[in-house]
């Protein structure tokens, strides 16, 4: 019983879950630079919980949203969090019109080892990647880092689940 409360209180937690400020300031640094403008807004995609609950991925109330500046539509954004070693970290996925991914940033990484995950060239790999693509494969088609094997298979498995999710959505008609 006090196992299902914790739980149950957790599960509650989450979905109340907003992206700290610190972090959304340093995804907007990120949105400015990749599009080349300070003005822009990002505006909630709002998933019902229904279809929430059918994809891996979570969507909150500001972690999905449409990027645009001056009323023109520049793309969609993600903010997730994923488990490192005996840590999270924090990152940004930018996608087009299509749902493809344009660009993916680790925002925050906690951790002394395993950073390497947030190197441009390491990232470009999901660059290109449509929402509902097959799943991504550590060492087929991720290049493993030495020193960095949990934080790989991590990013892996969180790129994997968002696509996954992104492609429900899109077969729900929720986006």
């Amino acid at each position: 019983m006090k196992r299902i409360l914790v739980l149950t209180v957790f599960s509650l937690c989450f979905m109340a879950f907003s992206v700290p400020k610190k972090i959304a300031k340093k995804a907007d640094k990120v949105i400015a630079k990749f599009y080349e403008t300070d003005d822009f807004t990002k505006k909630p995609i709002v998933i019902s919980e229904e279809a929430n609950q059918d994809t891996p991925s979570h969507f909150g109330t500001d972690n999905f949203f449409v990027i645009e500046s001056e009323g023109n539509f520049l793309g969609y954004g993600y903010i997730g969090n994923a488990p490192s070693k005996t840590a999270t970290y924090d990152y940004l996925v930018l996608f087009d019109k299509d749902f493809i991914v344009a660009k993916s940033k680790v925002l925050i990484y906690r951790e002394e080892y395993g950073g390497e995950i947030g190197s441009k060239r390491w990232l470009k790999q999901f660059n290109g990647k449509p929402a509902g693509h097959s799943e991504l494969k550590y060492e087929k088609d991720i290049i493993p880092i030495s020193g960095a094997t949990i934080s790989v298979r991590s990013m892996t498995k969180a790129m994997n689940d968002l696509l996954k999710s992104l492609g429900t959505l899109q077969e729900l008609n929720a986006l």
